[in-house]
């Protein structure tokens, strides 16, 4: 088998921040309304899908299912909410800071910058950059309720666009990476709306949509790996693994599960895959059982993840690390800043970005 290195280097976006790129207008879809939501959908999955009652028969429900947020209760830029340490991952008493607040709108799909953090407003189909600072820059516009971001080891930006006729598009130059498997539209799939994505070291993309597919470097799109519906996903430090947020159908937790001090009763859970030269998956199997959303990774193999109002810290071979207790409820985390030493965790309606500093770095 073929290791993967990943190369996802920090950096500073100063072309797409001056450039804000636009997506030409496109009069069959409605920006702002995911695909499962929008009225035209019937119509739409009857004439391009072969199994049209199939892809109907999911289309209910409210898109992603995550955990909303209440309103953040202090004034951004405010430092404040202590935690307890866990030892070669963040000091005893480090506190969370508040950059930026949005009332009333959404954000997702988090990557950590040099200077701040990347993020995708499904609500406004655009993306910002939120500074170290708490100063926005506009990075894009027109995404078509754009909810996932992903960027390929030569600085490449790719948003996941969840308006009807939902696909991957390249941000600059503005074009369609993929949208269709099997020569049919990607909402045909009997399963949900586009979801998270990460991007391998080759230049393809992993997403979850009801499952978790693989999109090689020319765009084609993979069947469905496993049986796990899949949420938040991100690759081990070699590229070797593939951790998807989930339980396996009938999976339990052991009775003995150690869980840490002052942690709740953990939900949910990792499954990890084993990535195939050609980005395909094997060994589907449960690694953890706690987690719920968006994650991130560290060098040396940590895995942060989100779930339980706050932010897990679980070992590569699928160990409780600890518990990062956080102000609000957070759907998503990315690692970033100078040092990649810097947490990211984004809280929503009322979207909030916080960040804190730890001990370890991101990739």
């Amino acid at each position: 088998m073929k290791t993967k290195i990943i190369l996802l280097c920090l950096f500073t976006l100063t072309s797409f921040s001056v450039l804000a790129q636009q997506q030409a207008a496109d009069p069959e879809r409605t920006p702002g309304v995911q695909a499962r939501q929008d009225s035209n959908r019937d119509a739409f999955i009857l004439e391009h899908c072969a199994d049209p009652a199939a892809a109907m028969a999911t289309a209910t429900g409210r898109g992603r299912g995550r955990g909303r947020g209440g309103p953040g209760s202090i004034a951004p830029g405010q430092v404040m909410f202590t935690v307890s340490g866990i030892s070669g991952v963040i000091a005893n008493g480090t506190r969370w800071r508040s950059l930026w607040t949005d009332t009333g709108n959404n954000a997702d799909s988090p990557i950590g910058v040099e200077d701040g953090v990347l993020v995708a407003q499904n609500d406004k189909s655009q993306i910002l950059k939120v500074g170290l600072d708490g100063v926005v820059e506009l990075v894009a516009t027109d995404t078509y309720t754009g909810g996932a971001l992903a960027i390929a080891p030569n600085g490449t930006l790719y948003v996941g666009e969840r308006a009807l006729n939902q696909g991957i598009w390249q941000v600059e130059p503005r074009q369609v990476f993929a949208n269709t498997m099997n020569g049919e539209p990607l909402d045909c799939l009997t399963t949900g709306v586009l979801n998270d994505m990460i991007a391998d070291a080759d230049g393809g993309i992993y997403m979850t949509m009801g499952g978790v597919y693989y999109i090689n470097p020319e765009g084609v799109v993979s069947s469905r790996y496993g049986v796990n519906g899949g949420n938040g996903l991100a690759l081990s430090p070699s590229g070797s693994i593939l951790y998807v947020t989930g339980r396996l159908p009938n999976a339990s937790p052991p009775a003995n599960l150690s869980v840490p001090t002052n942690a709740p009763e953990p939900s949910g859970g990792l499954v990890a895959y084993d990535v195939q030269a050609d980005g395909s998956l094997r060994n589907e199997r449960q690694l953890a059982w706690a987690g719920g959303d968006g994650m991130a990774v560290d060098t040396n193999g940590r895995i942060y993840v989100t779930g339980n109002g706050g932010v897990w810290v679980i070992s590569s071979a699928g160990e409780i690390l600890g518990f990062i207790n956080t102000p609000r409820s957070m759907i998503s985390v990315s690692l970033g800043g100078p040092n990649k030493s810097t947490l990211f965790g984004v809280s929503i309606r009322d979207v909030e970005i916080f960040a804190i500093d730890i001990l370890s770095q991101g990739l």
